[in-house]
């Protein structure tokens, strides 16, 4: 009867002859694979999690992360845990760079459009971060800088990126970051924000109402499929952005936020 390496050892033979390895780069789907479940994780995992969840062999695992902390794209920690390491910021923020970038001529007819300021936004960790923006022509316009991070109890963007996520996680991330009310139409309460979600759901956009800022309306919606959580909206006063408004407004960002998705995903190469 094999030992439970040589078992180990038989799996390995028998997966470098599939047609990923045979293409020589089996070794890197299994890599960044190892990556995004550590991610989904929260960032630390140990080696027997990861076998559990890949379906890897302990030995592919350890071989593989070796390399990967050798790269500094993982971390071991004194427990002997591993968690995701500092080089991976770097690439994350190019690439946050980069999916502004080709998001600027979706927002810029979101603006031809609906005459109002567009910006596009990620969740990264608990926060929302400002990724990309075209300013409206008007005089009077909302500007917010690229960059920016805000909680998301409080903005549209906010409330359309975490629409769809499970409540306990939603009420955790709340429990994390607070709920400091910026205005006084600021949603304060777990209960509150889960209700505004429900609402997101149930209309498929997201609204701030003079909740980030008095006198300011803002309309958001996810951008389905997108390779990281990421959403595009409008914004503008409150005077412009009225409730007629929206039933116009609403249709062209959800439009825009498909065509995107699509460019997104032909801007990835299929494996």
């Amino acid at each position: 009867m094999p030992t439970s390496s040589a078992s180990d050892a038989s799996a390995e033979v028998a997966a470098t002859k599939s047609p990923a390895a045979s293409g020589g780069v089996q070794s890197l789907e299994r890599a960044f694979d190892l990556l995004e479940r550590m991610a989904d994780a929260g960032g630390e995992v140990g080696l027997s999690e990861l076998s559990a969840s890949s379906g890897l062999p302990l030995p592919t695992i350890h071989r593989l992360m070796r390399t990967l902390v050798a790269c500094g794209y993982v971390r071991q920690q004194a427990n002997r845990r591993y968690s995701l390491g500092p080089r991976l910021i770097r690439l994350g923020e190019s690439a946050s760079r980069l999916l502004g970038t080709w998001a600027r001529p979706y927002l810029a007819r979101l603006v031809e459009e609906t005459g109002e300021t567009a910006n596009m936004a990620l969740l990264d960790g608990d926060e929302i971060v400002y990724v990309a923006q075209v300013p409206s022509k008007h005089s009077m316009r909302m500007f917010t800088e690229v960059g920016r991070r805000v909680l998301p109890h409080s903005t549209g963007v906010g409330k359309a990126l975490l629409a769809h996520t499970p409540p306990e996680e939603v009420r955790a991330l709340l429990a994390r970051t607070g709920m400091p009310a910026a205005t006084e139409k600021t949603i304060t309460t777990p209960e509150g924000f889960l209700d505004a979600l429900e609402e997101v759901r149930r209309t498929g956009y997201a609204v701030d109402d003079n909740e980030q800022e008095i006198g300011v309306r803002c309309l958001a919606v996810p951008v389905p499929n997108s390779p990281t959580a990421a959403a595009i909206s409008i914004s503008g006063p409150a005077g412009r952005v009225t409730e007629s408004a929206t039933d116009k407004i609403v249709p062209v960002l959800q439009e825009v936020a498909v065509e995107l998705s699509a460019a997104l995903a032909s801007a990835t190469p299929s494996s």
